[in-house]
């Protein structure tokens, strides 16, 4: 009989019975993880929409609150006997203007307060190219780990990378390996030099060589999400826990898999700097979990700021303040990105609109949800506003492409629900039925606003307008880069046309249309 790999029942904010396995071991060492993911240098917290915070709205996170939080939870296992060990799963990198001026020397001061011993790579730590990523390591002074990175061809990132380390805390020996996305080429830009490999095989090299020089409990540091992560368990023997990152998934108290040969703890703290994450461990002296407890807890502004933190945030965010107050339009409301990766938003008919303005002569566009970062403000939208939006520096870009290679564009849009390569479009209209087989999601397609206003012809060539980052075939767009009649991606930055669209507007009217219809 085939036995399914199950869920363990999730134990509680406490410490848990050690009887996960018999015979149980008997606890030899104990130690603290202290974890954070996903914070999108969001220094000065964000409202729960992720809009960016505003002082007639409560504002969740922010990072000299966060910095408390983790003193104070260091403080709290001290007091209970516990070694701790800091550890960031990645993405700190964009998500508001401290990253777009100061390209990763804010979160690298900030990461310096809460005390990070080592981090995983995200996907958007490297939309800065490799240069970016290693002037912010140099800063950090803890250790990228990234088993399944081929650095070799990379000399900005030599020395500054390593698959794994082995840390002796508290008497235990915690072996912490890092993993990022295999497709890192496609959704971000790592330049050409860096290789990326989907992982098992090196974090299994990894758990031997960690075990060489003796026991050792292992955490795999991912940047891969939460579907990866319980499958990873399932697949690899010997791993003990998983601090995760990217999907930004709450999971708190800490999730227990039954794994290829022991329980997985998996744990993940939200987004944005949230929530700070702890995982109490109990240990063996094989370096098995015999008993875990602890959970999240989230960053709320009744919480105390740490004042050393306040002072560099403020520091840092001191030549932000003229150019990101500067007000663009007003707004209703009605611009939230939530539902941006499912289906038409305000937010996202109001990017498109505006770089459709940008092209004259243009037939449609199509760019992705995942760029659309956070939503608008009611009231007054601010430069800073539409900053922190659109906070990765891409250009307007443009093409040529015949209709059938458009539906094929479309229809790797819709192909995950959910994701950043979700499209967001003007001048067309079309409808997707997300129960079809793959390659017939796409029911009809419509031009609207141009001279080939009509079904989608596949044979006809239209001039696109996207982003840079899709027209050379990111988010799974490949047709872009590969199909393209006539390219071109220097345009004007995303931003400044969303600005500039947003002023001839000077008070936004949010809409949805039916651009985009389920069947």
């Amino acid at each position: 009989m085939i036995l399914r790999r199950r869920l363990l029942i999730t134990l509680s904010a406490g410490l848990a019975a050690p009887a996960l396995r018999a015979p149980a071991a008997q606890a030899a060492r104990r130690v603290t993880l202290l974890h954070l993911n996903d914070f999108h240098s969001r220094h000065e917290g964000a409202q729960a929409s992720a809009a960016s915070c505003r002082t007639e709205a409560p504002c969740l996170g922010g990072a000299a609150r966060l910095v408390a939080a983790f003193h104070a939870a260091r403080a709290a296992a001290a007091a209970e006997g516990r070694a701790v060990l800091a550890l960031d799963a990645g993405d700190q990198f964009l998500g508001s203007l401290f990253y777009t001026l100061h390209k990763g020397l804010a979160e690298a001061a900030v990461q310096r307060q809460w005390g990070v011993q080592a981090m995983a790579p995200g996907n958007h730590d490297f939309n800065g190219g490799p240069e970016v990523l290693a002037g912010y390591l140099r800063a950090l002074g803890a250790p990228l780990l990234a088993a399944n990175m081929d650095i070799a061809g990379e000399p900005a990132l030599a020395g500054l990378v390593t698959p794994y380390r082995v840390f002796t805390t508290g008497g235990a020996r915690i072996g912490v390996i890092g993993l990022t996305l295999e497709n890192i080429p496609q959704v971000s830009s790592p330049g050409p030099n860096l290789r990326f490999t989907s992982g098992e095989a090196e974090v299994a090299r990894a758990i031997a060589a960690s075990r060489a020089e003796g026991p050792a409990t292992t955490v795999v540091l991912s940047h891969r999400g939460l579907a990866a992560d319980q499958a990873l368990a399932l697949a690899v023997p010997g791993i003990d826990v998983i601090v995760g990152g990217h999907s930004h998934t709450l999971v708190t108290p800490p999730m227990v898999v039954d794994g290829a040969d022991r329980p997985v703890r998996i744990v993940q703290a939200g987004a944005f700097g949230r929530w700070r994450g702890r995982l109490d461990l109990d240990l063996a002296v094989d370096g098995r979990v015999v008993a875990h407890g602890g959970g999240a807890e989230e960053i709320t502004p009744a919480m105390p700021e740490d004042p050393a933190t306040a002072r560099i945030v403020a520091d840092f965010a001191a030549p932000l303040d003229g150019f990101r107050n500067q007000p663009v339009a007003r707004s209703a409301g009605g611009l939230e990105n939530t539902t941006c990766r499912l289906g038409e938003c305000a937010v996202g008919n109001l990017l498109a609109d505006a770089l459709l303005a940008a092209v004259p002569g243009a037939d449609l566009v199509l760019t992705n949800a995942g760029g659309i970062r956070t939503g608008l403000p009611a009231e007054t939208i601010t430069m800073g506003d539409v900053l922190t939006t659109l906070p990765f520096s891409n250009t307007v870009a443009t093409l040529r492409l015949r209709g059938g290679d458009l539906l094929a564009a479309l229809e790797n849009g819709v192909s995950t629900p959910g994701s950043g390569r979700f499209p967001q479009v003007a001048g067309l209209r079309f409808t997707w039925n997300p129960a079809a087989p793959a390659g017939q999601r796409i029911a009809e397609a419509r031009l609207t606003s141009a001279a080939h206003a009509g079904p989608v012809d596949p044979e006809r060539v239209y001039l696109v307008v996207t982003n840079d980052f899709l027209r050379r075939g990111g988010d799974g767009y490949a047709m872009f880069r590969d199909r393209a009649l006539e390219a071109y991606d220097a345009g004007p930055p995303l931003e400044e046309a969303l600005a500039a669209h947003l002023r001839r507007l000077g008070q936004v009217v949010p809409r949805l249309e039916g651009r985009i219809a389920r069947r």
